[in-house]
């Protein structure tokens, strides 16, 4: 290995004094400071293992998001798996060379199975989890065009959906490489859990400073994978243990504020790492001052403005509906039929939607996109002022003025990526999305000038966004912004809203994603054209794979996704992507105007915009005020905004759960146990995660695939029916009391 070449200095006094370390000091506590430039990265190994990753994790990741019960499988399951194979192939493969066109030589075997080939295959395999976990948001994109509005999509015009929002997102992060990867305060907190992970995985430990990290790493990976099989199978009232609704099971109120999962969830609580790590994620790589930050904004929203619209003043006719949900209503508290309300061509029926009802959402749901045009605002004010001149400076091309640190200055010995590369993917992917908008015009329903609205809102959304994420580990989403903005442009559109969102805040997620890998790569030393090419050939190959997959399921599997016309025990329901379809209904086929205009219910949350604009300039006033009080530029609006994002699907327990699990390691354990936190926290973050993704593969293919399901007091999480029931006198729903 390479040490460090200036990591100290020898003072007048003649003592070593620390030189060039990394201010962020959970990363000079976890990163190592040393390279080994002569490490084979792109080998044949790495090629076969990380595109069969990708493959595997894509396939996987889009078959399970369709089912009632969708399961995102992370890549770390391949960190781990790829490990042995990786070994096995350096103890068998032939070590002979072989040559190309006679120029290029290269070995199937070239020496041990090392750390930086391992880094590329999990770089490779993450585009596996990016395009098929989480949201799938292009497919979801895709298949409400074809499941909910029985577009007949050509698959060519789908495949150029999929890949130019992958390549546009690329585009951006190669643009924002000197923002968001090179600057130490740029630090990317989830990465450290992976760093730790590769380092338990390849660097041997003397067993005299204690247990081992992979050591710790497997028997916490057996302990969560066994254990796992009580809140994922046997015991599913782990997820949502709400003890109110027992104690008064005939009382709506009570149930209201009780439950886990249609509640505010006071008094309950998760003793499952899915659902603590389900929407913010790992709270053990979240730093503290972040945690607090949403711990803030949790507690303001949840406990305080939710119970007084509620309960006090009844905002937006709040008790008609339950006090927390996705659905949408009717203005006598039922379920919104959108079917009521479409012509053949699925536009808007003006007439019908008078006739029938207007659009109403559960006052939770409804504060929660009030925030959303808070979190926006704040985002750029946020950035802008703490951010600000260093973003200037950088753009004067005053790099050689930026501190850099010792992961900088070793990444300088390797070629850098000419930014003329990424330039030319990020053109002609932008190229190919408006030539889209012409060939298929009907599909598409987004004109020219919609795609070049959706790039620009994108670029300037990206780096302040990237910062916040970069710094905190949260992630200011967007998505209400974008639907809002196009929803009062082209009005009655649905799938011009679904496509506008795509390419105007999906790309940047993948940019975000692109960047993390970046800088992962950055922190393990790989060689900035190696990572280019991977991340590039993992894309397209991943993109390919998941739209394959899922024009697969949507043409084979009969009534996908609808869940009037499915059998009752089908597990084709696609709840995602009915979010997905709702969404298009409220901001694309009714619109904004309907909603949020003059005369609209919801019109008054509209003022969050200027609200949250406002709110971080006496933040950063005070900072100016008192620049010794160091927790000042702390508080951070856009996070605190985060507090109650996501809600719903995520629920307030989730959030609960996910801010002490994160208080307790990154709080308490990291002040009075820093050696202990600085060798095992992250270890067993990327611990839990394994186990319980291996577990829950397991029960998918050994158990609940084949309809094998225990069905007891136990596993029926909540019990809290009445959670759901309005309060508002005379309404009148089924299973639900009524009142006056």
């Amino acid at each position: 290995m390479v040490p460090n070449p200036s990591t100290t200095k020898t003072a007048s006094n003649g003592e070593a004094v620390a030189e060039d370390r990394c201010s962020v000091e959970e990363v000079a506590l976890v990163v190592p400071e040393t390279d080994d430039p002569n490490l084979p990265v792109m080998t044949f190994r790495a090629w076969v293992l990380g595109l069969a990753s990708c493959i595997l994790l894509i396939f996987l990741n889009t078959f399970f998001i369709y089912r009632t019960q969708p399961l995102s499988i992370s890549a770390i399951l391949m960190q781990i798996a790829v490990l042995p194979v990786g070994k096995f192939m350096a103890a068998t493969l032939p070590e002979k060379e072989y040559s190309v066109f006679g120029r290029w030589g290269f070995s199937l075997n070239p020496g041990p199975f090392n750390i930086k080939e391992h880094v590329i295959i999990t770089v490779m395999a993450n585009c596996g989890v990016s395009m098929g976990g989480g949201d799938a948001y292009s497919i979801g994109a895709i298949t409400v065009m074809k499941a909910y509005y029985k577009q007949s999509l050509s698959f060519i015009c789908a495949l150029l959906i999929v890949l130019t929002t992958q390549i546009v997102g690329y585009g951006w992060a190669g643009m924002l490489r000197k923002y968001l990867v090179d600057p130490v305060e740029m630090w990317w907190p989830s990465n450290l859990a992976q760093v730790s992970l590769f380092r338990a995985l390849h660097e041997r430990e003397h067993k005299s400073n204690g247990m081992t990290r992979m050591r710790f790493f497997l028997i916490c990976m057996t302990a969560s994978f066994i254990y796992y099989l009580f809140p994922g199978y046997l015991f599913q009232i782990l997820t949502f243990f709400s003890w109110v609704c027992w104690v008064w099971p005939r009382s709506i109120t009570a149930q209201q504020i009780g439950s886990g999962y249609h509640g505010l969830g006071v008094g309950a609580f998760t003793l499952d790492w899915a659902g603590i790590s389900a929407y913010h994620g790992s709270p053990l790589v979240t730093p503290f001052s972040s945690i607090l930050n949403v711990m803030i904004g949790f507690i303001m929203f949840i406990y305080i403005i939710v119970p007084l619209c509620y309960w006090k003043f009844d905002t937006f006719d709040a008790r008609k509906f339950p006090i927390f949900s996705n659905q949408l209503f009717t203005s006598s508290g039922h379920k919104y039929d959108t079917t009521k309300i479409l012509t053949p061509q699925y536009d808007l029926n003006i007439s019908a939607y008078e006739r029938y009802s207007k659009l109403y959402l559960s006052p939770l749901f409804a504060l929660s996109i009030g925030s959303g045009f808070a979190r926006f605002t704040a985002t750029l004010t946020h950035v802008a002022l703490f951010h600000g001149s260093d973003i200037l400076k950088q753009s004067k091309s005053a790099v050689k003025n930026v501190k850099l640190d010792i992961h900088t200055k070793l990444m300088k010995s390797y070629k850098q990526v000419p930014q003329w590369w990424f330039l030319v993917l990020l053109v002609s992917s932008m190229v190919l999305s408006i030539l889209m908008s012409f060939v298929w015009k009907e599909d598409v329903q987004l004109p020219w000038w919609g795609m070049l609205f959706a790039f620009a809102l994108a670029w300037i959304v990206t780096l302040p966004i990237g910062v916040i994420q970069a710094t905190t580990n949260q992630q200011p989403g967007y998505d209400i912004i974008a639907q809002f903005i196009i929803g009062y442009i082209l009005p009655g559109k649905p799938i011009a809203n679904l496509l506008f969102k795509i390419y105007g805040r999906i790309s940047t997620i993948h940019a975000l994603s692109f960047l993390a890998d970046l800088k992962l790569g950055h922190y393990m030393k790989i060689p900035p054209r190696a990572m280019f090419i991977a991340q590039l050939v993992a894309t397209l190959v991943s993109g390919t794979v998941n739209l394959g997959v899922s024009w697969w399921m949507l043409g084979s599997i009969d009534n996908i996704c609808d869940v009037e016309a499915l059998h009752p025990e089908s597990p084709w329901t696609c709840p995602k992507f009915r979010v997905t379809f709702d969404a298009s209904v409220i901001w694309g086929l009714i619109g904004p105007q309907r909603l949020f205009g003059p005369g609209g219910m919801y019109r008054n949350l509209v003022w969050l915009f200027l609200i949250g604009a406002v709110l971080p300039v006496p933040v950063w006033v005070l900072s100016k005020i008192f620049p010794n009080k160091k927790w000042i530029p702390l508080i951070n609006i856009p996070v605190i905004s985060y507090g109650f994002a996501g809600m719903p699907p995520a629920t307030p327990t989730n959030i609960a759960s996910w801010i002490i699990t994160g208080t307790i390691f990154n709080y308490f354990v990291f002040k009075y146990r820093k050696t202990w936190w600085q060798k095992y926290n992250y270890v067993l973050s990327a611990a839990l995660d394994a186990g319980t993704a291996f577990m829950g593969v397991l029960l998918f293919f050994a158990l609940q695939n084949n309809g094998k399901n225990v069905k007891w007091w136990g596993s029926e999480p909540d019990h809290c029916p009445l959670a759901t029931c309005p309060t508002a006198p005379g309404i009148v729903v089924a299973g639900c009391p009524v009142f006056g």
